[in-house]
């Protein structure tokens, strides 16, 4: 612990522990020692004593055995100018003694005044009001409290920091004063409105009030957390984990501030400050750093509800349209259409990064472009959107499990529609959302909302930026596409052999009822965005979520990929639609299929062979149906032979097919997804000893072949292998 703050805190609680006693032989000079002593309307006695020590206080009297067996003892030397010690424990007990004689001050004051309840000043809480509000702790309502000493250096900061306390619905207990100015008094010049119903709670001008903000926590500890008093340790906990407090220090700190600190450093509670002093970042008491110090006024809030863990979640979505996963089901016709983005008609893409903590303003929605409201009524846009997260739990692997979320999140907006992952979506707004005045900047509240609502374990921070722009959009889509190739490559060399644990995926459900998705290490979600290390990812965030581990139980057919607890899960969550599901085969009990797959791979009967067209060729193919159309066919969550929706990279793992002969079967597919996956492609070809790059050549694609008779002629002059293999059925 640093030896300036260790000494401030310490020489700090002297001067207020001789205050106390100077308080209180005063008190007991006026009032006797057989004078009753309380917080009026408050069954706790006097709460942090009494919860720290189990010592009941009812008169002065109690007072003095509480200094001379409670206080005293506490209390360290003086920190010796030529001797380094280890401060921490004295520093603390040098806080947790600042507080009871806090206490002490605040109690007398009842007696002999000054009256802590005067005017703006509030004093100690009573329990009706412990009651009422302590519960918002427990459930959720309430995710914590700032308690603010000191003020800011004008209204008008004042005003913004607790604004944005009030917007992240956190209590603010304001104490102490700077120069004789207080927070509480900028905030009513500033013309807010105080008290317990707006949640900024002004206790009292000296910093001895601070300890009605530790009392209450201390009180919500024995009041809901089942903690006895005297059971210092547990209440400590309690606090810790599950009051997510902390301390902002606006102005100079005085040695009498460092001592109530080190007391709500006991609690766990840290210390933000805006001023120029040492700071104490190891963590130990505290969940993560202890003292911050020189933060900007335009940032302290965030940083305190970083620094403290704390998880904010938004009660409400802030956006123009309702908002329920009674929506998620919504179809958005063109009739009904008011904007479109990406779809096949623009660039369109979605990218969760993960950011550092110092990079991200939590909460900031920019839009860059056209809106809304700059398009004619079935008009259509480009799309990026971008959004930037940080949180001290978060890790690069969860990106692409919080990507996935944009699905679900949006479609629970009523008339916003979104089918797709990564950089092939499709999004609609309808008519009615937008006379609602539903525009850009609202996808990004929501999404801000949500994130905090759903994952607030990892996330502490969301900023969101959505680009309009066509230039714009296609060099973000650039950058996301490696990083898309990057994230796919990560389960090079894991194969379904060495894995006894595939996972569920039903995100889709809510278009798909019956639709389950198995994947594995060699077979990713349909839709792209999945692959078995996001599955895992997935369930380490949301053990309940939608991916679920699955043992692969008992082996049934090898060849075509069934096992029977993999059966039983596929039936139980198909709702008893589907008894039985092949990983490996299209034609023998193959997977259903949603509507979120990128490519769709259908037999053609007469080439021995499939053919396979990825969801941006718009034209027509050998089977006589364009994407849309067999899309239709395919997807709502039937098993369809013949035909089965799966991402781009699944068309190069060694498990494609495999029961029916793998990419051997391929011979018709569009020249853009020929050349998407040559690389990757190529090398599985030349695993096989089909000739590489060559092989790719000899399938046919829309510049060769446009109906399966064409496909025909084509490999066979080519030399397919496909002329030579059993028919598929």
């Amino acid at each position: 612990m640093s030896k300036i703050i260790a000494s401030a805190a310490i020489r700090g609680a002297h001067n207020i522990v001789k205050h106390a006693e100077h308080v209180l032989v005063k008190a007991i000079e006026q009032k006797g020692r057989d004078c009753k002593v309380e917080f009026p309307n408050t069954g706790y006695y006097i709460p942090i004593i009494y919860s720290m020590t189990g010592r009941v206080v009812e008169t002065l009297a109690d007072f003095e055995t509480v200094m001379a067996e409670e206080i005293k003892p506490l209390m360290p030397p003086l920190v010796d100018d030529d001797l380094w010690l280890p401060y921490l424990g004295p520093t603390l007990d040098a806080g947790m003694a600042t507080l009871f004689a806090a206490e002490i001050i605040e109690a007398c004051k009842y007696l002999i005044g000054p009256n802590p309840v005067d005017g703006i000043w509030l004093g100690a809480a009573d329990d009706i009001i412990l009651r009422e509000r302590g519960i918002q702790f427990v459930d959720g309502s309430a995710p914590g409290f700032a308690a603010i000493v000191g003020a800011a250096p004008d209204v008008e900061t004042a005003v913004t920091i607790a604004r944005k306390c009030q917007e992240r619905s956190l209590y603010v207990f304001m104490a102490g004063n700077d120069n004789g100015t207080s927070f509480a008094e900028q905030l009513v010049e500033g013309g807010v409105e105080l008290g317990w119903d707006t949640r900024l709670v002004p206790f009292g001008r000296d910093i001895s009030a601070a300890a009605y903000a530790l009392g209450f926590a201390s009180r919500a500890a024995l009041s809901f957390g089942g903690v006895q008093p005297g059971d210092f340790t547990r209440n400590l906990q309690y606090n810790k984990n599950r009051v997510f407090a902390f301390v902002l220090a606006l102005g100079k700190v005085t040695d009498e501030w460092y001592a109530a600190a080190a007391g709500a450093i006991n609690f766990g509670f840290p210390v933000i400050a805006d001023s120029d002093i040492p700071q104490i970042l190891p963590t130990g008491v505290c969940t993560y750093e202890h003292v911050v110090s020189n933060i900007p006024h335009d940032k302290i809030v965030e940083k305190a509800i970083e620094v403290r863990g704390l998880k904010i979640k938004i009660s409400e979505v802030p956006i123009p349209v309702s908002y329920s996963p009674a929506f998620e089901g919504e179809r958005i016709r063109k009739e009904d259409m008011q904007i479109e983005f990406g779809g096949q008609r623009t660039p369109a893409l979605e990218w969760i990064r993960m950011l550092d903590v110092a990079e991200v303003e939590d909460g900031k929605i920019d839009v860059y472009g056209p809106d809304v409201d700059s398009v004619e009524e079935a008009g259509k846009l480009p799309l990026a959107i971008i959004v930037e997260v940080a949180g001290r739990k978060m890790q690069a692997d969860f990106e692409p499990v919080l990507e996935r979320q944009v699905h679900t999140f949006m479609n629970e907006a009523q008339g916003l529609w979104h089918m797709g992952q990564r950089d092939t979506i499709w999004i609609r707004i309808s008519k009615n959302a937008a006379k609602a005045g539903f525009k850009l900047e609202h996808i990004g509240k929501l999404l801000h909302a949500m994130y905090h609502e759903q994952y607030s374990n990892v996330l502490d921070k969301v900023q969101v930026k959505i680009y309009s722009d066509e230039a714009d959009v296609v060099k973000l889509r650039e950058q996301a596409s490696k990083v898309y190739a990057d994230r796919d490559a990560r389960l090079a060399g894991m194969v379904d052999e060495d894995i006894e644990t595939f996972y569920s995926c039903t995100l889709c459900q809510s278009f798909a009822p019956n639709h389950v998705c198995i994947i594995s290490p060699e077979r990713p979600g349909l839709c792209g965005a999945y692959s078995w290390l996001d599955c895992r990812a997935a369930y380490e965030i949301n053990p309940a979520g939608a991916n679920q581990p699955i043992p692969k139980g008992k082996s049934i057919e090898p060849t075509v990929g069934q096992w029977d607890k993999i059966n039983d899960f596929v039936l139980k969550a198909s709702g008893g639609n589907v008894a039985q599901m092949s990983q490996y085969s299209m034609i023998i009990d193959p997977m259903t299929s949603c509507g979120c797959f990128e490519c769709i791979a259908a037999v053609l009967p007469s080439t021995g062979g499939i053919m396979v067209v990825n969801r941006e060729f718009p034209e027509m193919t050998p089977c006589g149906m364009k994407f849309s159309t067999l899309a239709g066919t395919v997807g709502g969550g039937n098993q369809t032979p013949g035909f089965i929706g799966h991402s781009k990279h699944y068309i190069c793992s060694r498990k494609f097919i495999a029961a029916e002969g793998g990419i051997k079967r391929i011979v018709w597919m569009p020249s853009v997804l020929k050349n998407e996956i040559r690389d990757a492609f190529a090398k599985r070809a030349d695993e096989l000893g089909l000739g590489g790059g060559d092989f790719l050549d000899k399938i046919a694609d829309e510049t060769s072949a446009v109906t399966e008779e064409q496909v025909l002629e084509f490999i066979t002059k080519a030399g397919h292998p496909a002329t030579g293999l059993e028919p598929m059925f």
